[in-house]
């Protein structure tokens, strides 16, 4: 004869307390887990069952709760930054800055006369599609290092070490922003380049001194070509003056010559009518005329007749006038 056995249920579980406590609970996770908060500046890319299903902004918000929809805020209106061959202290973005090691690297390029330059910059940029950010490539922001890298090496290594140093610096900011933003877009990593920035540019050490020379002997040549381009611009308005007024003063001589010589040219040509009309009345007019402006000027005047046994002296009845002497 077989013995039956007995098993006590305890009431509470009989009653289903138990079951309405789980329950709780599970509610109570539930609805824990579906309220999330997006931070300004932010926005909320919403998967479900890891499928890309919309974006939120900033503000608080209600998912499906255990694992079925996932949130990842990005800062998609903050401007974010990586450092190229240095790292500044206190930067809260993982991909800000690489490694001692790495900075070395980044900033050690070859220029195109094959000399040899360190140069650090910075990338400015702005997360402005999340779901090509999150899905498209898998570390968008390695992938934008490593392309930032190539394009500055290949636009350092068009250009002499001067124009990367000094005078270029501006084209290359310029050409590397363009180069970039292209293959960003190629890529589709979801990411706006804002802008690039060089900082400081410089020989290798061992070099430095004997460029730094160069360089002041640049500045010091560039100094004294200021100089006389200045000194050249005061004292050549000063010529074109000069010369304008001498152009205008034999301007003005030639035309009181020509007039001058226009009015004895119709003095002469009356002249020479009134001459042919009465030429022996005109030639003692004209004997006279000449008389009156010689004589006066004569100092002692003496008179000789063919005929005169001895010299005879000249009465001066003109001392005192017309300045003649006595």
């Amino acid at each position: 004869m077989s013995k039956e056995i007995e098993i006590n249920i305890p009431d509470v579980i009989r009653k289903g307390v138990v079951i309405w406590v789980l329950v709780a609970i599970a509610v109570l996770a539930g609805v824990v887990t579906s309220i999330y908060t997006v931070e300004a500046e932010s926005e909320g890319v919403v998967l479900r069952f890891g499928k890309f299903e919309k974006t939120v902004k900033a503000g608080l918000h209600m998912k499906i709760p255990f694992g079925i929809d996932e949130v990842y805020v990005l800062p998609v209106e903050r401007q974010l930054k990586q450092e190229y061959g240095f790292a500044t202290t206190g930067g809260t973005n993982s991909s800000q800055f690489s490694s001692r090691a790495s900075r070395d690297r980044e900033k050690n390029m070859v220029t195109g006369d094959l000399n040899a330059a360190e140069v650090e910059w910075i990338v400015q940029y702005r997360i402005n599609d999340p779901e090509k950010y999150l899905f498209k490539v898998l570390d968008p922001e390695g992938t934008l290092r490593n392309i930032s890298e190539s394009v500055m090496r290949t636009v350092v290594g068009d250009r002499t070490v001067d124009e990367v140093i000094t005078v270029g610096r501006q084209d290359i900011e310029e050409e590397a922003m363009k180069l970039l933003k292209e293959l960003v877009q190629r890529y589709e990593l979801g990411i706006g380049i804002d802008q690039i920035q060089l900082k400081n540019v410089n020989p290798p050490f061992p070099v430095q001194a004997s460029f730094n020379e160069v360089n002041q002997a640049e500045q010091e040549m560039a100094r004294m070509i200021n100089e006389a381009q200045g000194e050249y611009n005061k004292a050549v308005p000063v010529a074109e003056g000069e010369k304008e007024q001498k152009i205008e003063a034999a301007q003005g001589y030639a035309l009181k010559r020509v007039n001058e010589a226009e009015g004895d040219v119709a003095r002469f040509n009356a002249v020479l009518k009134e001459y042919e009309k009465a030429p022996e009345i005109t030639k003692a007019r004209l004997y006279l005329e000449a008389m009156t402006e010689v004589l006066p000027r004569m100092g002692k005047k003496i008179i000789i007749d063919e005929d005169a046994s001895q010299v005879l002296p000249f009465l001066q009845l003109d001392s005192g006038i017309g300045g003649g002497s006595k």
